[in-house]
This record gives C-alpha cells, sequence and structure tokens, in this order.
C-alpha cells in the first residue's frame, strides 16, 4: 500500500493516519522548531513557535492533523521571522540570563533562538517579579525562566497523578504555581522520580546539588543544533 503524503516545503512528507504535521516532519526528518510540544501529551498549541501555512492558512503543525494532498510552508523567511518574534517575546517577558543559568547548552528555548537566528531579545525586557522557590529538599523552582508551555503541569497531571503544577492569572499575569495551601513546592507531594521533573524545556524545575554537572561540550545542544537531536531522534528530543 501506498503510503499517504503531504508536500512541505517541496518535498513528500509520508504520514501515519491521525499523525499531526509536526509529528510527521519530524519522523520524515524534517525539522520544525516547537517549544511546548511532547510526543506522550496530546498537543495543545499554546506556544505557537510550531506555526506553519497549509494550503495557505496560518496554522499550529502540532495540532493540525496531516492530510494527504495538502501543501505545507514550514522553512520560509516570513514564518522564521513570525517565530523569532516568539521566541523574542518570551525572552522579553521572563527573566532569563543564559551565562549563568544552569540549563544553558540544554535549554530548548535559548536553542530554539539560535536555530532561528536570534541575536538579541529585541524588545525592552519586563524584568517581572518572580520568586525562587528553594523550600523542597531536593527541588528548586526559578519561576523566572518559565515560559507557560504547562509541560510540567501535563506530566504531573496524566502520568504522576498528583497535580503538582497549575497555571494562575491571566494575559501578561499568568504564572506557574504550585497546588499547595503554603504555595511552597515542601509542601506538595513532588518526587524526584516524577515525570514533571523531566520535560521543561528551560531552567525552571532542577535538581539540588547538580547545578552545572555538565561542562561545556557535553551538554545537550552543544555538539549538535536543537533541529539536528529532533529529527535524529524526535521522541526522545520531545521527552
Amino acid at each position: 500500500m501506498t503510503a499517504k503524503t503531504f508536500q512541505m516545503d517541496g518535498h513528500d512528507v509520508p504520514f501515519e493516519e491521525g499523525q499531526s504535521i509536526l509529528a510527521a516532519a519530524l519522523a520524515a526528518g524534517s525539522y520544525v522548531p516547537y517549544l511546548c510540544y511532547h510526543a506522550e501529551f496530546k498537543p495543545h498549541g499554546s506556544c505557537k513557535v510550531c506555526t506553519v501555512k497549509v494550503n495557505g492558512r496560518t496554522q499550529a503543525s502540532c495540532t493540525t492533523p496531516a492530510r494527504e494532498g495538502d501543501v505545507v510552508e514550514s522553512n520560509v523567511d516570513e514564518l522564521n521571522e513570525l517565530r523569532k518574534n516568539l521566541v523574542q517575546f518570551l525572552f522579553t517577558e521572563g527573566n532569563h540570563f543564559c551565562p549563568s543559568c544552569e540549563a544553558s547548552g540544554g535549554c530548548a528555548l535559548q536553542a530554539v533562538g539560535y536555530e532561528l537566528g536570534m541575536t538579541t531579545a529585541h524588545y525592552s525586557p519586563l524584568f517581572p517579579d518572580r520568586p525562587v522557590d528553594a523550600s523542597h529538599p531536593d527541588v528548586l523552582l526559578d519561576f523566572n525562566r518559565c515560559i507557560l508551555c504547562e509541560l510540567c503541569v501535563r506530566a504531573s497531571s496524566l502520568v504522576d497523578g498528583k497535580n503538582v503544577f497549575s497555571l494562575s492569572g491571566r494575559g501578561i499575569t499568568k504564572h506557574l504555581i504550585v497546588n499547595a495551601e503554603s504555595g511552597k513546592l515542601a509542601d506538595t507531594t513532588l518526587s524526584v522520580e516524577d515525570k514533571a521533573m523531566s520535560v521543561c524545556p528551560v531552567g525552571v524545575i532542577l535538581r539540588k546539588r547538580r547545578g552545572f554537572k555538565a561542562p561545556i561540550g557535553e551538554r545537550r545542544y552543544d555538539a549538535h543544533s536543537i533541529s539536528e537531536v529532533a529529527v535524529a531522534h524526535p521522541e526522545d528530543e520531545a521527552k
């Protein structure tokens, strides 16, 4: 049986029934930038970094089912500029100081920024007042780096069954919280073995006493760019 395909940037991309454009593209070795997508969870298109054009209409590739005969544009200047602007906004809305961050070199936000040719946040930083929660004996939460991807929220709910994390507020006031009356991570049931510990694409959820353990040159995106890592091992990269 001939595999169903859609066309992306002039190339045929095979797909399986029910597969999204993003998942099919990654499996076929074609990189589409993303931040909030995770292979184990139902996508909800919150970051919009994976935006493509399908038959001329702008859509999030993680939530758009692949369909035979569709014509998809992805790696074009217009969309890459849009993606870069979205990433710049994320840097502006948080407090991201890459040189001093434990996640530097292994951070998806930083790596996608490099991939898109971002050299400056461009917009004036907001410098929000966000706390650091060091109350847990084994885990540090640095809310300054949160990009509201909801991966920890979904992992804690769908996999761990604990609902440790949630989002509160709307618009520019939206922020990550922990579900404890005190508001402190120490008063939750989070464990270092939880799935929520491993899904953060930036440097919000950190194991204590392991900061800067990986030396420069051995960090996740030191030897290979995020596009190379994502298409080589799409499921691993999303986990």
